[in-house]
């Protein structure tokens, strides 16, 4: 029997890391704000776990100035835009498999 969870990815299990590979899969990017008020995540909380993500090159970090204000916005990468899609595949034939 092929082994059912070969793909399931470390780097995705969390809620908050999956919810911002979510976001990151389906908009071209998404800024800090954005990610907080759509995770429910607490700027530590979601500054840890976008570190994670792009510490395995998941995601790519963006830091700017508008105007005076600070604006980091996250984009994935292909790799990890790969890597989510795999997880996710991994994740539905689990799911089926019963």
């Amino acid at each position: 029997m092929k082994n059912i969870i070969l793909n399931i990815n470390k780097a995705f299990d969390h809620r908050i890391r999956l919810g911002i590979m979510s976001v990151l899969m389906v908009n071209e990017y998404a800024e800090f704000t954005t990610l907080k008020e759509l995770l429910g995540a607490t700027d530590g909380n979601l500054a840890s776990h976008t570190k994670a993500l792009e510490k395995v090159e998941f995601i790519r970090i963006e830091k700017q100035f508008i105007g005076r204000k600070p604006n980091t916005r996250y984009y994935a990468t292909e790799h990890g835009k790969q890597e989510f899609k795999k997880h996710i595949d991994a994740l539905e034939k689990l799911i089926k498999n019963k």
